[in-house]
């Protein structure tokens, strides 16, 4: 499915499946601690990455989990 999104068309399946991906990955480890709400930082670095190009879902999904982390363990400053 593709949506527009101001001038670029968003593959919303490759973003969505990321997403899942990532966010399961981080639930699991304890880094999210809830899994029902969307966590709004996790989802805007998947669509960062994906505007830039990245379009393989589990690679989105693997350098959205070490961005997030990096943020996370750098603390709130880094935000």
């Amino acid at each position: 499915m593709l949506v527009e999104r101001g001038l670029r068309v968003m593959n919303v399946g490759v973003v969505s499946d990321a997403y899942a991906i990532a966010a399961d990955y981080l639930h699991r480890t304890g880094t999210i601690t809830d899994s029902f709400a969307t966590n709004e930082q996790l989802l805007a670095i998947i669509v960062q990455l994906f505007e830039r190009g990245e379009f393989n879902r589990i690679r989105l999904a693997n350098k959205a989990i070490a961005k997030f982390e990096a943020l996370e363990s750098a603390g709130p400053m880094s935000v």
